[in-house]
């Protein structure tokens, strides 16, 4: 019976590759990889389909503004399909015996690097595969290998290594910092809405819900991070913030699962070390997602997942969040963030909120399951030296989606989303739209006057949102 290292080893046999220092450790990755994964399974079976039909192509938002052939996604998977079957099947390393042909070389890794960076993995184009291949999924392992040969933009490789190694978050924000934040944005609920009682609570143990938000929120996005205080003090919501670690970003999601599993694994330790029992993620996409995979990484008492947005929706039906009678009166729109959304896992529950909250409320077109990224999905929106590409080639098909709807206020509950949409609306003349979070939305028409009696009996969502 042949073991996974013999089936994974064809490569190292000296007179049968001729490769420089680079090529070869990317193939030793790759070795390991399949050795220690189910990559494997999945790269056997889509290597053996015809993936070049281009039927992906209609659905790439890269691939419909620029008209180029190496943004179909079949043909940027094809690059890595190829390595496999030369250095990791039987007849691939068989025919190269015999008749020589493709070698791995630097050049075409550098080529693997361009293609597998302008994918922003969004996975749009997965439904539309008549084999099911997933090429968000092949993007994702291509980067992981090319990590290994350290290949990675220095904005991810630099965020997670302050998170992993540094201060313990991508922002770099010191505990005193985020207690002096928490306390100022105390202050300005006193200030603006006259309300006194209204906290983030620190390091409190046996909360129910240990709460993760993008850290940059702390930085960037107060609105946000004031609605979410709103709502856990009018629904009486058990909640702490932990300073050992209060960051929801996980950029391992976007290039490594070693360092996804090192980060998610560091969250499931605070929940722990807190004594808490449920994880609450903030306004963050990839933040949820990464968190979906606690169950793994986790282990089988491993801390059940809530989505704020989930909790939100949970406790307004049961009318637990008082409401003024007004309700917004311009014109809005929602993104669905490609990492909460394209499995249709959250999609309802925002939109029952603004249908509530807002006299106007219209979709973008597409929208669900097959609205299109924002442009900077993937961690490329960190890399601000490719901004032009991310707000023009790759953010067209979103500028001109917003601009269809003619809405004033596009709400995109995703710290990633925020700054790539605030970008693309910038660098294509949508002056008057406002790039907001549901959370800043549903602070505005919030009656503080009316809390509600049954504040501290909480209704507990479950991990899908219901109740």
């Amino acid at each position: 019976m042949t073991t996974p290292r013999e089936k994974y080893s064809y490569y190292v046999e000296e007179k049968a590759l001729e490769v420089t220092d680079r090529p070869r450790k990317f193939l030793e990755a790759f070795a390991a990889v399949l050795e220690n994964s189910s990559y494997g399974l999945a790269l056997d079976v889509y290597t053996r389909l015809s993936t070049k039909c281009s039927r992906c192509a209609a659905s790439c938002q890269l691939y419909q503004s620029t008209g180029e052939e190496q943004d179909i996604p079949c043909h940027r998977s094809e690059l890595l399909f190829r390595v496999y079957r030369r250095y990791f099947t039987p007849a691939g390393n068989l025919k190269a015996r015999l008749f020589g042909g493709f070698t791995l070389t630097d050049e075409y890794l550098d080529e693997m690097a361009e293609a597998y960076y302008r994918c922003t993995a969004c996975r749009r184009c997965k439904p539309s595969c008549p084999m099911g291949v997933d090429h968000g999924l092949v993007t994702h392992l291509a980067r992981w290998l090319l990590a290994e040969i350290d290949v990675i933009p220095k904005a991810l490789l630099v965020a997670t290594r302050e998170q992993l190694e540094g201060v313990g978050n991508t922002s770099a924000i010191t505990v005193p910092a985020l207690v002096d934040t928490c306390e100022f944005l105390e202050e300005e609920f006193h200030d603006i809405y006259g309300v006194d009682d209204v906290k983030y609570p620190i390091d409190v143990e046996g909360a129910e819900y240990v709460f993760f938000p993008a850290v940059s929120d702390y930085l960037l996005e107060a609105d946000t991070l004031m609605g979410n205080a709103a709502v856990m003090h009018l629904t009486g919501g058990s909640w702490s913030i932990g300073t050992g670690n209060f960051d929801g970003i996980n950029y391992g999601l976007f290039y490594s699962d070693r360092m996804m599993e090192r980060i998610v694994k560091n969250v499931v330790g605070e929940v722990r070390r807190l004594k808490g029992k449920k994880i609450l993620v903030g306004e963050c996409g990839h933040a949820t997602r990464s968190a979906w995979f606690v169950p793994t990484f986790g282990g089988p008492d491993a801390p059940e997942i809530v989505n704020c947005l989930q909790y939100a929706w949970a406790q307004m039906k049961a009318g637990r969040i008082p409401l003024k009678k007004e309700k917004i009166q311009e014109k809005v729109t929602y993104h669905d963030p490609c990492n909460i959304a394209r499995t249709g896992r959250i999609t309802e529950e925002p939109r029952e909120i603004l249908k509530v909250i807002c006299e106007d409320f219209v979709e973008m077109t597409p929208n669900r399951e097959e609205n299109y990224c924002c442009g900077g999905g993937g961690g490329t929106v960190s890399i601000d030296e490719i901004r032009a590409f991310r707000t023009g080639p790759m953010g067209k098909r979103k500028a001109d989606q917003i601009r269809a709807t003619g809405a004033k206020y596009v709400v995109a509950p995703c710290a990633n989303c925020k700054k790539q949409l605030r970008e693309v609306c910038e660098d294509n003349d949508l002056e008057d739209v406002e790039i907001i979070g549901l959370h800043d939305l549903l602070l505005k028409v919030i009656d503080f006057s009316h809390e509600t009696s049954s504040h501290g009996q909480e209704e507990q969502p479950t991990q899908d949102g219901q109740e």
